[in-house]
């Protein structure tokens, strides 16, 4: 049984109605519903016996899966599973899913499946055709004969002009002067238009810089600020030692982020509201569980590509109630997971193409009045793609680059260097961290005199989590404000163990520190329900039942509190009700 369509999905099967052409490309922004307007479609050209055959191929095998399944739903049976290894496709489907790994195995065995009968090739994220010559001459070997091709993408541009996507209609444009080659969308849906439609949520950029200090390979110690390193070379150095596991930046980003996570299912309508920390490798990731593990109180999903229980960990992060998963690129593109909202951008990637689809994986509305949180380091790369999200962006090629200039560098941060005997020259000495702004269209809000006065006072900082009651300057505000206390609370209670990667408790007994700060976080958390319910019974703002609980129980505001400060504020409350 087909779900209803949105506005853009009908308009567009309308378009292609219309047309009946051999390709179609669609370019939507990710979260907007390609996979439920391509299987419309196939259902559609299967019912008029138009075609006979569906074959879909997709990035990773994954999606296999979650295309599979999604056909099942509209009453579409495809093979998630056929190999290479097996000729014909199976009899009782009516067609399967393959990868453009698998097509590029054997290209003429699937344009051989792809002819026997009348065909709708469903190429997912085309732009994966154009990630190497070989995948794109095997893609245009194996279905340059079928009957019909529909190419989707979110993010319809490449950097390479050698590199044409098969398929893909292109025409002569001009790239900064020098030329280029632009292609055409038959049908576009962008991410103003989507998020205009509720269709995906509106994305708050929260940057945080943070000074960094490394050996460079010559043996000398250099420090240097994530957002005024100066150079790219120093930038990307501030950059990679920032990433460290062994550094503060890293675990007082994971605490922020839990943080508004925790605001999320208490304050904002989200109760399974979940985050994704991204990796540069998988030695990071498994860092980063551990210091998940260390500064939250709970345990992270450690989702990795060489691990043949990725797919079933990504369906139970989807399903579950975790609140953080930590992967390299498994969750980067396609993988549907409505709940996640926050996201840590902890990797060296920076490209385009990965930023808006790693992004686009906590866009995924689910409905009204929800929002999405990226934590980022305050470097210019990052802060460049992320002050162009909401603009259209055609698919340009542009011409080979003489000049290097100010341009974006669009591949990894370069691996550690190593001399002929393979020790390593350069070396991550430590790094902090600290909120620098929030990124709201494209302007800077540091939270210092910005913008209107916040009219809440610092205990009223479950606002955060209900989107439009503040503007993008009181959010900055309180960001700023927590973060201090973060930054205070991780400061005096953790430092990082150099040997195994985890934070280690600086007072003596670890176990007891460790639950005093949960019971300190769980008691703020219980204090602000219990304001929300006497709010609720009496019709006081919140500020009001704030200023009451603190003059029937003086002391600092909640987020300085001690324990025995925060057990009393809590029995006030509860006498309240």
């Amino acid at each position: 049984m087909s779900r209803p369509l949105r506005a853009w999905q009908q308009a567009a099967l309308r378009q292609y109605e219309e047309q009946s052409p051999k390709d179609f490309l669609v370019t939507a922004t990710p979260g907007a519903g390609k996979t439920t307007f391509a299987l419309t479609l196939a259902a559609r050209l299967l019912s008029r016996r138009e075609v006979a055959r569906v074959v879909v191929v997709c990035p990773t095998d994954h999606l296999r899966l979650q295309w599979a399944d999604a056909a099942d739903a509209m009453g579409i049976v495809l093979d998630p599973g056929l190999t290479n290894a097996v000729g014909p496709v199976r009899a009782g489907t009516q067609g399967y899913v393959t990868t453009y790994a698998q097509v590029a195995g054997k290209p003429m065995l699937h344009a051989a499946r792809a002819t026997t009968v009348k065909t709708l090739v469903i190429l997912d994220e085309v732009h994966h055709a154009g990630d190497g010559l070989s995948w794109g001459e095997a893609a245009e070997e194996a279905f340059g004969r079928a009957a019909r091709r529909l190419c989707l993408t979110g993010t319809p541009f490449r950097t390479k002009p050698d590199e044409r996507i098969p398929f893909v209609r292109y025409e002569e444009d001009s790239f900064e002067g020098q030329g280029g080659l632009v292609s055409r969308a038959d049908y576009t849906y962008g991410y103003k238009e989507a998020l205009a439609d509720s269709v995906v949520r509106p994305v708050v950029f929260a940057a945080y810089t943070g000074t960094s200090r490394w050996r460079n390979s010559a043996g000398e110690v250099v420090a240097a600020s994530l957002s005024e390193a100066g150079t790219k070379s120093v930038e990307m150095q501030a950059w990679r030692t920032a990433l460290d596991p062994k550094g503060q930046w890293v675990p007082h980003v994971i605490a922020a982020m839990d943080d508004r996570i925790t605001h999320l299912r208490e304050e904002g309508g989200m109760p399974d509201a979940a985050g994704l920390i991204l990796a540069s490798d998988q030695d990071d990731a498994r860092a980063y569980a551990k210091i998940v593990r260390r500064v939250t109180g709970k345990a992270a999903e450690l989702i990795l590509s060489d691990d043949p229980k990725a797919s079933k960990k990504i369906e139970r992060f989807a399903t579950g109630s975790a609140r953080i998963a930590v992967c390299v690129r498994m969750i980067s593109e396609g993988v549907d997971v409505p709940r996640a909202a926050v996201l840590a951008w902890m990797t060296s990637y920076r490209t385009p193409l990965f930023f808006a689809q790693a992004v686009g994986r906590v866009v995924r509305s689910r409905a009204q009045h929800e929002s999405a949180t990226v934590f980022l380091p305050a470097v210019r790369p990052l802060l460049s793609l992320a002050a162009s999200m909401e603009e259209e962006r055609n698919h340009v090629m542009p011409p080979p680059k003489t000049v290097q200039g100010d341009e974006l560098d669009l591949e990894p941060l370069p691996p550690k260097e190593k001399d002929p005997d393979g020790l390593t020259q350069w070396e991550a000495l430590e790094a902090d961290a600290r909120f620098a702004h929030v990124l709201h269209s494209g302007t800077a809000h540091t939270g210092e005199g910005s913008g209107p006065t916040v009219v809440v006072d610092a205990e009223d900082e479950e606002f955060l989590g209900i989107p439009g009651l503040l503007t993008p300057a009181q959010t900055a505000e309180l960001l700023a404000k927590r973060d201090d206390e973060l930054r205070l609370r991780i400061a005096q209670s953790h430092r990082i163990d150099a040997d195994d990667f985890m934070l280690v408790e600086d007072h003596p007994d670890e176990d007891d520190a460790g639950r005093s700060w949960r019971d300190a976080a769980e008691l703020r958390r219980e204090i602000n329900r219990l304001v929300s319910r006497v709010s609720a019974k009496t019709s006081q703002p919140h500020a009001v039942v704030h200023t009451q609980l603190r003059l029937s129980v003086p002391g600092p505001p909640s987020a300085s509190a001690s324990v025995d400060v925060l057990r009393a504020r809590r029995e006030r409350l509860r006498t309240m009700l």
